[in-house]
């Protein structure tokens, strides 16, 4: 079937249903490349979403756009250029057209606003604002587990009598942002029963506290009176959860499920501290402000509870590009910072039984971010049975921009960067003090199927299937590689673990990445490594080239689940690029500092001023304020370093080329020393980078969800309606009526 009849196909299918929108989409477009006086384009400030809304002529049915006073409102985030740190400008302005201003964000400099419909061009006219993105509401992203990663073995820990001998994450500090974490369930309990819990906040609702929140000295009286305005009250049993998906992914990532003899569901860092920042409703529902307030206090306070972990098993739809999308430029501070970021990549790898691309959520789509897929085990723990849920989303990233020509780019990047195991995971089930069910449970008794029909409170468990459960397995194997060697930094974690992954048979880069999570591979690796890396690379003191191994680098292969296998032996850099070699691991690559962020052509530079050393606070220990800007001319990676990023080619679904490469065969070619090793590196010259690297061909892939003769299926990023990207543990037709049986008494 030719493009032709593919389009009258689609035509057909969708005319009726879809003419409205469609009209108002080409309507958006238009009005969001926007001609200035003389003729001039200028960048597209205004979200597409946001335009559609705006132009409407009846109300959207968003959670974010409401009828007052006779005139059309939106909850929006506004992003400003940061030249007016406080926002008073825009603060005023935003109350002079009739807005209210809800909450200011220290991570990017951006508003949580309430502004009329009708004054958006307004704001789009004012040079010191960036973009108006709408509160899109953001949602949930849905021990065998030691065994199938390698968490257990001679290389990581092994079991003994009352704990673990070896790697557990102790000492290293997960922020998991969800909808809570039941702390009182014995799964985050430390051996004499206090809870590894260390610290719960509740930001639900909240956002509009950062207006003050991020102009507080650390230790005055005014941060601390805020702290404990976030701290919940204390509840009988450490009920925080009535969702129930926070403490699945909590203990996931860092539970300790041993003392149920026969049914383990221990998870990958069971000595690691968890760290609770609720931003998620009791329906498993947020949105972008409070997830934003979630991030600021996780910098915020990163230092006093060494939190060098951030799981962020949610989305929000978003069709705009990493660079101007709100969720994303916050969690690239965050890394910058030194926190490595772990992002489920979606559950919209399959729609209607076609599999589909360009289904990557946000912040998965920031390059910065570790953006996670999800594996099945088919119930073994051996690993060469082991295929991509076709659940689980796919690349490439689809977000767009604007620039001041009016000229319309897409981001291509290659997500997600690995994949980890995320189909029937048991973990902890969040309870009441009486014993009620979380929600989720609730709606569906198919999560608690295996199960004895009376379980304990406190110890109760759950399945769950989702890249929200993958998510916290990667984040509890950084925990590992931290406790292993703490002086790596956000970038080198992610390549090493890129670098270590096995490839699965069959699945091309843009389904499964690098690989399948390889705990055992990666820690050897992490170990060969220096200690000093991160505290010279935030001194700015580490050379480019620098020596980076103490010792020789690890034979590249692995032995996990009773299977030995070769590693991926490859890394993405740029979104776009796929880099390779021994000199990656050997010589300090400037692409490891944090503080730098490189996707497809452009790489950008984050500078962080810190709050000044106090009685209370040490030197550059709390960040206040993210400058990000155009990075200068400087290498980014050095010679030695083979690239193989030509010989993917094309990107063609039917050729299985570019994008549609499989992992395994790129792998292969690598490992057999194919590729260009460049002789003198890749450097920056005006703050762009000219190698295109896997992108996709004209008429290749198609944009808006056009369905081509090859099958290729393309989302520009808005899912569902209302950019909400939810349900991500309910993959499988689970039935809402479904009833679970009561939990019995102790």
């Amino acid at each position: 079937m030719g493009f032709l009849t593919a389009f009258i196909v689609l035509i057909e299918r969708r005319l009726a249903r879809h003419m409205v929108l469609a009209v108002l989409a080409v309507l958006a477009l238009i009005t969001g490349l926007g001609v200035q006086a003389g003729g001039q384009n200028k960048p597209r400030k205004i979200a597409k979403d946001l335009q559609v809304a705006a132009a409407s002529p009846m109300t959207p049915n968003h959670r974010w756009v409401r009828h007052e006073g006779g005139q059309r409102m939106v909850d929006a985030v506004i992003v400003t250029d940061g030249k007016d740190r406080d926002m008073k400008a825009v603060q005023a302005f935003v109350q002079r057209i009739g807005g209210r201003v809800h909450a200011r964000f220290s991570s990017i400099h951006a508003l949580s606003v309430t502004v009329p419909t009708r004054m958006l061009q307004a704001l789009d006219d004012r040079s010191d604002v960036i973009t108006v993105s709408p509160n899109r509401p953001v949602g949930h992203a849905s021990s065998t587990l030691e065994l199938v990663t390698g968490a257990q073995g001679s290389n990581v820990r092994t079991a003994v009598a009352g704990g673990y001998s070896g790697l557990d994450g102790s000492g290293v500090g997960i922020a998991v942002m969800d909808s809570g974490v039941m702390s009182a369930h014995q799964h985050f309990a430390r051996l004499g029963g206090v809870s590894r819990v260390i610290r719960q906040v509740d930001l639900v609702g909240k956002a509009s506290a950062e207006i003050a929140a991020s102009a507080m000295a650390p230790g005055s009286t005014e941060r601390i009176a805020f702290e404990a305005s976030v701290t919940p009250a204390p509840r009988v049993g450490g009920y925080l959860d009535g969702y129930g998906h926070g403490t699945h992914v909590a203990g996931v990532a860092a539970g300790r499920g041993d003392y149920l003899l026969g049914r383990d569901s221990t998870g990958v860092a069971p000595g690691a501290n968890i760290i609770d920042v609720r931003v998620l409703d009791a329906t498993g529902v947020g949105n972008t402000a409070d997830v934003l307030a979630g991030i600021d206090w996780v910098i915020y306070n990163a230092q006093q509870y060494n939190i060098r972990v951030l799981n962020m098993s949610l989305a929000a739809g978003s069709g705009d590009s990493w660079q101007i999308d709100p969720l994303a430029r916050a969690v690239r501070s965050a890394t910058s910072a030194g926190i490595v970021v772990v992002a489920a990549a979606g559950n919209y790898g399959q729609v209607a039984g076609k599999t589909t691309y360009g289904t990557i959520g946000s912040p998965g789509h920031d390059p910065s971010v570790i953006t996670v897929g999800s594996s099945h085990m088919h119930g073994t723990v051996a690993r060469g049975d082991d295929t991509v849920n076709l659940f689980s989303s796919r690349g490439p990233t689809r977000g767009d921009v604007i620039d001041s020509l009016g000229i319309r780019s897409i981001d291509n990047l290659v997500k997600p960067d690995l994949v980890a195991p995320g189909n029937l995971i048991v973990s902890a089930g969040a309870t009441s003090p009486t014993g009620v069910w979380n929600t989720l449970a609730r709606n569906n008794a198919a999560l608690l199927a295996g199960q004895p029909a009376a379980q304990m409170k406190g110890q109760s468990l759950m399945t769950l299937s989702g890249t929200s459960v993958s998510a916290p397995v990667v984040a509890g194997a950084v925990a590992i590689l931290l406790q292993a060697n703490p002086g790596l930094t956000p970038p080198l974690v992610k390549a090493i673990l890129q670098y270590t992954a096995q490839p699965l048979p069959g699945a091309s880069l843009v389904d499964q990445g690098a690989g399948l999570l390889n705990i055992d591979g990666a820690v050897r690796l992490a170990k060969a490594l220096r200690t000093d890396i991160a505290a010279r690379v935030a001194a700015d003191s580490m050379d480019v080239g620098a020596p980076l191994n103490v010792t020789a680098l690890p034979v590249p292969t692995s032995s996990v689940g009773g299977q030995s296998f070769a590693w991926s032996r490859m890394i993405f850099v740029g979104g776009r690029q796929i880099a390779t070699g021994d000199a990656l691991f050997t010589m300090y690559q400037p692409i490891y500092d944090p503080r730098l962020v490189w996707g497809g052509n452009q790489v950008r530079k984050i500078d962080i001023d810190y709050w000044p050393a106090s009685a209370t606070v040490a030197a550059r220990a709390v960040p206040r304020a993210f400058e990000e800007h155009v990075a200068s001319n400087r290498t980014l990676l050095t010679a030695g370093v083979r690239m193989g990023t030509q010989l993917a080619g094309v990107s063609s679904k039917l050729a299985s080329t570019g994008v549609f490469l499989p992992t395994a065969k790129m792998s292969v070619w690598l490992g057999a020393g194919s590729g260009t090793t460049l002789a003198t590196g890749v450097v920056l010259a005006e703050g762009v980078v000219l190698a295109e690297g896997v992108v996709l061909s004209e008429g290749v892939v198609l944009s808006e969800g056009v369905v081509l003769s090859e099958g290729v299926v393309l989302s520009e990023g808005v899912v569902l309606s209302e950019g909400v990207v939810i349900s991500e543990s309910l993959v499988g037709g689970l039935r809402a009526s479904m009833v679970p049986e009561p939990i019995g008494e102790p």
